[in-house]
């Protein structure tokens, strides 16, 4: 049976909320876009001696370095009703709220931590001060307070 949403109280982001590094996301993409272009040019200019599929290889090469720039720009968590998702550079991994027991993000950190109740961690690469150190630490708060009005309302039944 899915767990029951706790009233909203005062502080609390309205849900679902999806939290990511929109600074580095606003470099890359638009750095993965120039990047094609860049290798797509290339391949045109080339001299006439060059074969089809080099200009292709050059273009696939362009494809290819900017396919790895999306992959940086992908990471994010949001958070719902359910739990939390949290999207890193190729993995996915959904969490129901229980399963969460701490949101950590120390000075220092490249990214937050969720402490998970199985003694393991997760990195939050969305979450990440780099970006912005004043979004990563309001984006770590909100996400603990979310954590934290799940844990009472599960408490409290």
């Amino acid at each position: 049976m899915p767990e029951a949403t706790p009233p909203p109280a005062a502080g609390l982001p309205e849900l679902p909320v999806t939290w990511r590094a929109s600074r580095t996301r606003a470099v890359l993409l638009p750095v993965a876009v120039l990047l094609v272009a860049v290798f797509c040019v290339l391949a045109r200019a080339m001299p006439h001696n060059w074969h089809t599929n080099d200009r292709v290889a050059l273009v696939v090469t362009g494809l290819l370095f900017a396919a790895g720039l999306l992959m940086l720009a992908r990471p994010r968590a949001t958070a719902g009703s359910e739990g939390v998702t949290v999207v890193n550079f190729v993995r996915t991994r959904r969490l129901d709220w229980a399963e969460i027991v701490r949101v950590n993000l120390r000075q220092g950190d490249p990214w937050a931590v969720l402490d998970l109740a199985d003694g393991t961690t997760l990195a939050v690469v969305g979450i990440q001060p780099a970006a912005g150190r004043t979004q990563a630490v309001a984006a770590a708060r909100a996400l603990r307070d979310l954590v934290d009005a799940h844990a009472t309302a599960r408490h409290r039944r």
